[in-house]
């Protein structure tokens, strides 16, 4: 009777058996339960935490550090400057490691192609360098 069934009924696709909302169900399950917890914990701390809103603890906190003078004067760029550079170099240098991993797989033309990296690499940091882009003093 079972196989008269399967006969009948065709062909079955593996990709509705794999791919159904119930497969999903976990996932909710999961999701709600962190929720669940996040929301639970927020409401628990502020039905047990202390509640004395004196005046000192309404006023603003400014790293306990007394406010002095304007806030927008002036900063040296050159801080700026070499964290940008340092990201970007160090960025590129992340472009090594697939030559690294597969240079034998790569032959002559993957070594001429880092060398054309480094080439341009090398270039790039001979202009910043004469632009004096890391010389601190002005």
């Amino acid at each position: 009777m079972i196989h008269y069934f399967i006969l009948q009924a065709g062909p079955v696709s593996s990709v509705s058996d794999t791919n159904n909302s119930f497969n999903y169900f976990p996932i909710a399950i999961q999701l709600i339960f962190a929720i669940a917890f996040v929301a639970i914990m927020m409401g628990v701390t502020h039905w047990l935490g202390p509640k004395r809103a004196t005046e000192e603890k309404l006023e603003n906190f400014e790293s306990g550090i007394e406010i002095r003078g304007n806030a927008r004067q002036p900063m040296a760029v050159k801080y700026f400057l070499v964290a940008i550079l340092f990201v970007l170099f160090d960025v590129e240098v992340i472009f090594f490691y697939p030559y690294a991993v597969n240079f034998r797989e790569l032959g002559w033309e993957g070594f001429m192609a880092v060398l054309m990296f480094v080439g341009f690499f090398l270039a790039g940091f001979y202009y910043i360098f004469k632009k004096g882009a890391l010389n601190w003093e002005d």
